[in-house]
């Protein structure tokens, strides 16, 4: 089931004209004049993949379910599959004569698992490693006596749903605890210079069996039976909520991560272990389905409009872009040949046209105007030599979807029509409208009214209807009601009462990780800055390489080149994981309050893209809004990277590189956005608009430098003013109620020792008529 070297991290081969010396290349065509060749040349290395076609990636929860079950494993972990093989066949044949586990009934295989989980309860850590190992031949799908991958996928998927049924998880989640407590293991692996995978042999055993039965329970297939529906929800059920007075299964594996990270462990296999943390918390939360129903639902008892569409959905529909000309952008006139090559006016405006080539299957063209055909003087005055410079760009510009045009068909051929309109709907903030109406009340009438939205007198008419308009699309978010109802909950803690939360699984992991949750923050992003391609080796980094790296390093070439295959291929899937959970954590946190924290062809890494788009995602959540991170973005430089990325074509990679372009070109400057119309055309065609958004000219009032401070530290407050009025507050806190009613409090019964009316009066006498009463001092300390 081990998955081959993934090609993605390779560039694609040049497919650039000639030999360099101007001559084309081929043989029997004739050669091409040197400017024009050079020129094209150079336009093709700069547009880098503007021939290359749309990558056919589907962006979803996970990648296949061969391929989700192929990635837990190294390629040094291949000869343990024997391994396995033979400490089950060695176990089965004590137990069972004369058959195979598939020529088995149901009852007899359950009988031979309930004997397994028997044998594991023994003393001697190398016979348990071996039953351990015989139950994970069976979660592998026992692929000795099976003819396909087929056959093994889906007895695998038989297998690990048996497994559940007879109580194996719960066994093996008692191992996991043991290995991580054995702190032998921990003292010789810290002793150790070098750690291998030998090193984490036992706990490789126990978090694969737990992955191959997280995966293949979480997954739903319209032919499961009524039993194994129902064996999934009770599995999904004891993940989410704490068992027999145990935290949550996903509070373990984050408490795993920081012991690997802190230096205490580091024999973990941190691969395994982030890959089965994601797959729980998509498995308990739900996945980017499961969110877009939850925030259907959230909207609807709120009281709130249904939503629009689905972001997923719509840029499923988007056509990738083709990427800026960087060349052309920087230099157009060193690159483009000298004026008495280029004869006509339609030259010149084909060579004004190139500046702007397309960013998309629309060619950036004004989708509301119709272009005029040209005349026949224009037509007559082009040259065969510039003719066929026009017809090479044209094949360079037309998307790969839409069918050249005939060689013998006239120029002045009906244009293609191109569909009118942007894929999605405007957005209006309240905020938006209250600044679009102070704006003109200062302006029509001298003074404002606030927050007031409703009062348009002295107002003109046509502002009466843009303000309609911007009501019509008014966009209320889930989190603005839920900031609202946090301000009015800090403002009348006792008058609106105790607020009910509901106990989802969502809620109950935020409350286990909130006192943690920046050490598992910053345990991820060490992981993930150590995977990083562009890291460096450094003495104080983390070691995540523990679970690889073979005990006997390589002595041969071949052997070499397969280690550091394997070691980049380790790195993605941890880049993969990290980024998933990430995304997955920050959307349901988010949508539970918002103050929580292909085809064979395509050469393209599946776990690369979508770790990329998951990055991307992230990035947009915590700069939405916020522009003091945003011009974290514009410190760092951020646009010229980002813009590098648009080469890749894929719609919805290029949807967030837009979003994050389009946040920051009011701080880059005005020559920035004059020098890049071709990606300002891109945003323009495919990100959503905010009405009133002048994100194209730099006015924004919010975006004054001296505020910025100030906003990370309100954001700050509000989120630990909710933590701690939440999930903080005491017994004994100052709000609590007080019975202040003299008859209630004196008419109250109060259990007293027997023998106190024996000594009543000398208390009274003691504390009460002997003890002078200073009145001054009493008001004074009161």
């Amino acid at each position: 089931m081990d998955d081959p070297a993934a090609p993605g991290s390779g560039n694609p081969p040049a497919n650039g004209y000639g030999n360099g010396n101007g001559n084309g290349g081929g043989k029997g065509k004739p050669a091409a004049p040197k400017g024009r060749e050079t020129f094209r040349s150079q336009r093709r290395e700069s547009e880098g993949s503007v021939d290359c076609p749309t990558l056919e990636f589907e962006y979803g929860d996970t990648d296949g379910h061969a391929a989700e079950l192929s990635e837990l494993y190294s390629y040094t972990e291949h000869p343990e599959f024997t391994t396995n093989r033979r400490c089950f066949e060695e176990d089965f044949k004590t137990q069972v004569q004369g058959k195979e586990w598939l020529e088995l009934e149901e009852d007899a295989q359950k009988a031979y698992v309930m004997g397994l989980l028997d044998r594991l309860e023994v003393v001697s850590r190398e016979r348990r490693l071996k039953v351990a190992r015989a139950v994970l031949y069976l979660a592998q799908g026992t692929f000795g006596e099976c003819d396909s991958e087929v056959d093994v996928l889906h007895w695998s998927r038989y297998n690990c749903f048996l497994l559940y049924q007879m109580g194996t998880f719960s066994a093996f989640l008692e191992l996991l605890h043991m290995e991580i407590d054995n702190s032998q293991a921990c003292s010789s692996a810290l002793r150790k210079p070098a750690i291998s995978i030998a090193d984490s042999t036992e706990l490789r055993v126990l978090l694969s069996v737990m992955y191959l039965m997280v995966e293949n329970i979480r997954l739903e297939r319209e032919t499961d039976s009524y039993g194994w529906r129902t064996a999934r929800e009770t599995f999904r059920t004891e993940l989410s909520f704490s068992m027999h007075n145990e935290e949550p299964f996903a509070l373990l594996l984050f408490s795993m991560v920081t012991k690997f990270c802190s230096g205490l462990a580091p024999h973990f296999p941190i691969k395994k272990v982030l890959l089965l943390l994601w797959k729980v918390v998509m498995f308990t939360l739900g996945g980017f389905e499961q969110l877009q129903a939850l925030k259907v639902q959230k909207r609807e008892e709120l009281g709130l409009p249904p939503l629009a569409e689905d972001s997923i959905q719509v840029v499923k529909s988007m056509r990738a872009a083709s990427p800026p000309s960087y060349t052309l952008d920087l230099g157009e006139s060193q690159l483009a040949p000298p004026p008495s090559k280029l004869r006509g006016r339609r030259g010149s405006r084909r060579q004004l046209l190139t500046k702007q080539d397309s960013l998309d299957i629309y060619n950036e063209r004004d989708l509301f105007k119709t272009e005029e055909p040209a005349t026949e003087e224009e037509e007559e005055s082009a040259g065969d030599g510039e003719r066929t410079l026009d017809g090479e760009l044209d094949l360079l510009e037309q998307d790969p979807l839409v069918p050249p045009p005939p060689s013998q068909a006239p120029l002045s051929a009906e244009r293609v029509a191109f569909p009118k309109g942007l894929p999605w709907t405007p957005k209006v903030r309240q905020k938006d409208i209250e600044h679009f109406l102070e704006m003109s009340r200062n302006k029509f009438i001298g003074f404002t009214l606030g927050q007031d939205t409703d009062t348009l007198v002295g107002l003109p008419r046509p502002i009466h209807e843009s303000v309609k308009t911007l009501k019509q699309h008014k966009y209320i978010s889930i989190a603005d009601v839920q900031i609202k109802n946090e301000e009015e909950l800090e403002k009348c803690p006792m008058s609106l009462g105790e607020e009910v939360v509901p106990e989802t699984p969502c809620e109950i992991l935020y409350q286990g990780m909130l006192y943690s949750l920046p050490q598992y923050m910053i345990a991820l992003l060490k992981i993930l800055l150590a995977a990083a391609p562009t890291s460096k080796a450094k003495t104080d980094s983390i070691n995540i390489l523990a679970d690889v790296l073979p005990e006997e390093m390589p002595i041969t070439v071949l052997q070499s080149m397969k280690l550091g295959i394997d070691v980049n291929r380790h790195k993605e899937i941890i880049v993969k994981s990290i980024s998933a959970l990430l995304l997955l954590l920050l959307k349901h946190f988010k949508l539970n309050h918002i103050y929580q924290e292909a085809g064979d062809n395509n050469q393209f890494c599946w776990r690369n893209l979508f770790s990329c788009i998951n990055l991307l995602r992230l990035l947009n959540k915590l700069t939405k809004w916020k522009h003091s991170r945003t011009m974290m973005l514009v410190v760092f430089k951020s646009a010229p990277i980002l813009k590098r990325a648009l080469k890749v074509k894929q719609a919805m990679l290029q949807l967030y590189v837009l979003k994050l372009l389009k946040i920051q070109t009011k701080y880059l400057g005005r020559q920035w956005r004059k020098s890049n119309m071709k990606t300002m055309s891109a945003i323009y065609q495919k990100v959503r608009h905010r009405m009133n958004d002048d994100w194209a000219y730099g006015n924004d009032i919010d975006a004054r430098p001296w505020d910025f401070q100030a906003e990370e530290c309100t954001l700050r407050a509000n989120i630990e003013a909710f933590n701690s009025r939440r999930y903080d507050r005491p017994q004994d806190s100052e709000f609590s109620p007080v019975d202040n009613c003299l008859q209630s409090v004196l008419g109250q019964r109060l259990d007293l020792p027997e023998d106190f009316h024996y000594s009543y009066e000398l208390w009274l006498e003691r504390e009460v008529f002997s003890q002078p009463i200073c009145w001054e001092e009493l008001l004074q300390n009161h």
